[in-house]
């Protein structure tokens, strides 16, 4: 058995360009919204699919842009690893805490932050979007 969990997670910026960030029910670690890949499921479809379930969103799975794969422990599974597809989805809509999600909360990119991150979100998701997301286009 693999130790490797695959998810398709987005990086859900407003037009403030605050990321969105949510903690799933009975756990500490605030992360990006997303989740498993199913069998037989792109991670695009993952995306839009977990986007819809845990925040009401309806994503055009063309507008969602693939910024890479990333791996990190995972937050919630000890002794596994997740590998993360990661989408930019640009996000005008308001977004409401469904399914197993418990809380959710917009992060500013010079906001420091006191929240339990998830390992993939602190390590690898948040310097990406401070440093190159933010950048002047």
């Amino acid at each position: 058995m693999s130790n490797t969990i695959r998810i398709a997670a987005a990086l859900l910026i407003d037009p403030q360009g605050r990321t969105l960030l949510v903690r799933k029910r009975g756990t500490q670690a605030f992360m990006q919204p997303g989740g498993k890949i199913d069998a037989g499921e792109s991670p695009a479809q993952a995306l839009v699919r977990e986007l819809h379930e845990e925040l009401g969103l309806r994503v055009d799975p063309d507008a969602a842009v693939h910024l890479g794969r990333f791996s990190a422990p995972a937050a919630n599974e000890p002794g596994f690893e997740v590998q993360a597809e990661l989408f930019r989805v640009d996000c005008a809509e308001a977004v409401a805490p469904a399914a197993e999600i418990e809380e959710v909360i917009w992060l500013s990119a010079e906001e420091a932050t006191a929240l339990d991150l998830a390992p993939l979100t602190r390590d690898l998701i948040l310097p990406l979007w401070r440093d190159g997301l933010n950048a002047p286009r």
